[in-house]
């Protein structure tokens, strides 16, 4: 553990246990990160199921190839939401207060992206056990414990990126450029047919967009074996996603303190 968050772990458990608190205090507000994946996946399954048919598709079970995308667009939208609860605290002034206190600044955004990464379970959970109901593959142990990883991964880039946005434009409005940009980045990848049925510009934008390579690791356990040479590729660019947004969101509060 970084040395840092060691000393003031204390502090970090304290934010996580705030953003935990909303869903008690407003839980309404995590009704749509928890509807809207699941009517995507419903929605979807319906509508281009029959694309399995297709040759070289590579599966028949249409349910259990889409519960990835679903998965990853309610982690997007629960990480994103982050970046509002800031906007509202800046508007309020609470977090002038937060950055007038003594803790580092990656312990504070550590605070919040935590509790993303936590919150995230919450659609996932309801996602998998309607997914299971009607009929989704079981994925086994290592491949239920990948889409866990991929889903707080995710959701903490997208709680990093939030929360640079937030600190960018200080207000609430910058909202719908939060959730739309996850929106996009998730769903430009492999979403609806393998690489190989995509065509033109989507093909283009699937191949280099780094999401693609966390969607296929967390799809993985779903159609088939869990294998290192799809899971590490996911693995690196969460840690790199992270890491390049996270600095963002740090550069953002050390400039609003300034």
């Amino acid at each position: 553990m970084n040395p840092a968050l060691a000393i003031h772990w204390p502090m970090v458990a304290v934010l996580v246990r705030r953003a935990m608190n909303e869903i008690l205090r407003v839980p309404g507000a995590a009704i749509p990160g928890v509807l809207a994946p699941t009517i995507f996946f419903l929605g979807l399954t319906a509508v281009f199921g029959e694309l399995t048919e297709l040759g070289g598709f590579g599966t028949d079970d249409y349910q259990s190839f889409i519960i990835g995308v679903s998965l990853l667009q309610g982690s997007g939208f629960t990480g994103a939401a982050t970046g509002v609860n800031l906007a509202r605290d800046i508007e309020a002034g609470w977090f002038d207060r937060l950055l007038a206190s003594p803790a580092p600044r990656p312990v504070i955004l550590a605070g919040m992206v935590i509790s993303a990464a936590l919150r995230a379970l919450i659609p996932a959970a309801v996602l998998l056990t309607v997914g299971f109901a009607i009929g989704v593959s079981w994925p086994g142990p290592f491949g239920l414990a990948l889409a866990i990883v991929g889903v707080m991964g995710l959701a903490t880039a997208a709680a990093c990126w939030g929360c640079a946005l937030a600190l960018r434009f200080r207000t609430q409005s910058a909202a719908p450029l939060m959730q739309a940009g996850m929106f996009v980045l998730v769903l430009c990848t492999t979403s609806y047919a393998p690489r190989e049925h995509l065509q033109g510009w989507l093909h283009t934008v699937a191949t280099i967009n780094p999401v693609t390579q966390v969607l296929e690791m967390v799809r993985q356990g779903f159609l088939g074996t869990v294998t290192w040479h799809e899971t590490w590729p996911g693995l690196l660019t969460i840690a790199a996603l992270v890491a390049v947004l996270a600095a963002f969101a740090l550069r953002g509060m050390r400039r609003m303190a300034d």
